[in-house]
C-alpha cells in the first residue's frame, strides 16, 4: 500500500479540527473529526495533547513551526515520533518533511499560495520532499484546489480562512480530501439540507 494511501485511510469525516489550545483539543476529541491538526503546542503540554487525541482515537498531526521547545530538526522530529507518538507532522519546510518521513511519520506539507509562482514552486517542493499530502492555504479557493488535484497525485487538504459549511463543501467538491477548520461549530459536519 502506498504511504499516501495511509492518510486517505485516516480520513472518513472530511473535516479536520485545527486547534491551538488544550481546551480545543478536548472539544475536537469529542467531535466527529478523525484527525486533529495541532497548530500551537509546547514541550510542556504536547504529552497531554497527545494523550487526549489518542484516548479519543484521533490522528494527531503537529505543526512543526508552531512548537515551543521542540525544534523542527532531526532530534525534535525524532522526539515527536518516538516519545509523543504523533501520527504525523505539518510543515512548510521540505527538509522537515523529509526528516519526518525518515522517522516513519506521515507528513503534510503546507503551501501558502499567494501567486502563480508560489503554486509552481510549491508543487516542486512537495514532490521533492516526499510529503504524503498537501495542505493548501487559503482553503477558500476551490479553483486552486481543483488545479492542484491535476498537478499532483497527493491528497489535497484545504485550510485557512474557512468559515462556513458552503466553503467546506466547495473545497470538497473541487477535489480536496478534507478541510482543516479552526471553528469548532463546523467540526461535526455540514448542515443537513
Amino acid at each position: 500500500m502506498p504511504i499516501q494511501q495511509r492518510i486517505v485511510d485516516l480520513i472518513d469525516h472530511q473535516i479536520i479540527a485545527a486547534v491551538r489550545t488544550v481546551d480545543e483539543v478536548r472539544q475536537a476529541a469529542a467531535s466527529k473529526v478523525d484527525a486533529i491538526f495541532v497548530l500551537s503546542a509546547s514541550i510542556a503540554n504536547i504529552d497531554e495533547i497527545a494523550h487526549i487525541a489518542s484516548s479519543a482515537n484521533k490522528s494527531m498531526f503537529v505543526h512543526l513551526e508552531f512548537m515551543e521547545g521542540i525544534s523542527a530538526d532531526k532530534s525534535g522530529i525524532k522526539f515527536l515520533a518516538q516519545h509523543v507518538k504523533s501520527c504525523g507532522v505539518i510543515s512548510t519546510r521540505s527538509h522537515a518533511i523529509a526528516i519526518a518521513k525518515d522517522c516513519g511519520m506521515l507528513a503534510i506539507q503546507r503551501l501558502f499560495l499567494i501567486d502563480s509562482t508560489a503554486l509552481k514552486n510549491g508543487i516542486k517542493s512537495v514532490h521533492a520532499s516526499g510529503a504524503d499530502a498537501v495542505e493548501v492555504m487559503p482553503g477558500i479557493l476551490p479553483q486552486i484546489v481543483s488545479e492542484l488535484t491535476e498537478l499532483t497525485p497527493l491528497p489535497i487538504i484545504a485550510g485557512g480562512l474557512v468559515r462556513s459549511f458552503a466553503e467546506i463543501d466547495a473545497a470538497l467538491e473541487a477535489g480536496a480530501l478534507a478541510v482543516s477548520v479552526g471553528a469548532s461549530n463546523l467540526w461535526n459536519g455540514a448542515q443537513e439540507t
